[in-house]
């Protein structure tokens, strides 16, 4: 297996971040991770990242985790780079399992803040830390998402680890509200003649049209129709905003409905069941459970998208 080519400030496109499909009896399901790779590759992602917060990183042994990454990465086979998320409350784990994954093949490590970094020093010590461990050869890319790590990071505090810290070349964006913090981030590196790195955004895509206008290269997100995220992107660039805005207004139903905190993975895999990219809809426990009306409403959005994709 060698590297793809590694993530750097220049990465744009789409990552998708991958679920991790499990068989009924709580198994990772393998030959549904190789169907997975398969569809995610047709739908045309630039990337892919696996052991994401949606990839239920936290339930996995630390042999599940490796032995995840080691068939994902063969089945990629150097198609598309890979990131691995390898957050940690241990800085050894954390450190030993980061270079494991670039060691046979991972472009990138994705790394959210611990819990409890409350200070923008003591968020630049921890990351500082971080990178004096990992060493100067493994791209990082910092996972901005306080609604679940409690952690918030300042622009200020950014553009101090943009500057002193050369492998962060990515900022995976997904404050809520984060628009005018997008904004910020990219008018006061310009100011400053700061390195301009990738931001990729997250969400579930909520905001991805606004986000793309405010100065993001593309996505780091799950939704289940990887397709379209890729189209907007794309139409994006081509400075074709208002086709990218009405394709995403055609999804944004389903978008909104699979960004329910706490629900939304049970919504997420159940759709990538249905399209057949995995054979089982289930999360690991404790996870969200899709009920008789879920499944019902599901229907009724999956009907409605078809029938404007066919109007378009």
């Amino acid at each position: 297996m060698s590297n793809a080519s590694l993530i750097d400030e220049q990465t744009n496109g789409v990552f998708v971040i991958s679920i991790t499909p499990f068989s009924e009896d709580s198994s990772i399901d393998f030959k549904s991770v190789d169907s997975l790779v398969e569809f995610y590759l047709e739908k045309g992602v630039s990337g892919i990242t696996i052991l994401g917060m949606m990839g239920e990183a936290n339930k996995l042994s630390a042999d599940e985790s490796r032995g995840f990454v080691k068939h994902f990465l063969k089945r990629v086979n150097g198609r598309v780079p890979v990131v691995a998320g390898v957050t940690d409350a241990g800085l050894t784990n954390l450190v030993d399992f980061s270079q494991y994954c670039m060691g046979i093949g991972c472009a990138g490590v994705m790394v959210a803040p611990a819990n409890g970094l409350t200070t923008d020093q003591n968020l630049y010590n921890y990351y500082a830390q971080v990178i004096e461990q990992l060493g100067s050869n493994i791209p990082l890319c910092y996972q901005d998402y306080p609604q679940s790590t409690g952690v918030y990071l300042s622009v200020e505090c950014f553009n101090r680890m943009v500057t002193d810290f050369p492998q962060l070349v990515m900022l995976k964006h997904e404050d809520c509200p984060g628009l005018e913090k997008l904004t910020q981030v990219r008018d006061s590196a310009e100011k400053q003649g700061l390195r301009r790195v990738s931001v990729l955004t997250g969400n579930g895509g909520l905001y991805l049209p606004q986000e793309l206008q405010r100065g993001a290269d593309g996505a780091m997100t799950g939704f289940a129709f990887p397709e379209m995220l890729a189209e907007v992107v794309s139409l994006h660039n081509n400075g074709e905003t208002k086709h990218a805005e009405d394709l995403y207004d055609t999804y944004l139903p389903l978008v909104r409905y699979e960004q329910q905190p706490g629900f939304g993975l049970a919504v997420r895999k159940e759709i990538l069941r249905r399209r057949g990219a995995v054979s089982c809809a289930m999360s690991r426990a404790p996870g969200p459970v899709l009920t008789k009306i879920g499944h019902e409403e599901l229907d009724q959005l999956i009907d409605r998208l078809n029938s404007r994709l066919k109007e378009n």
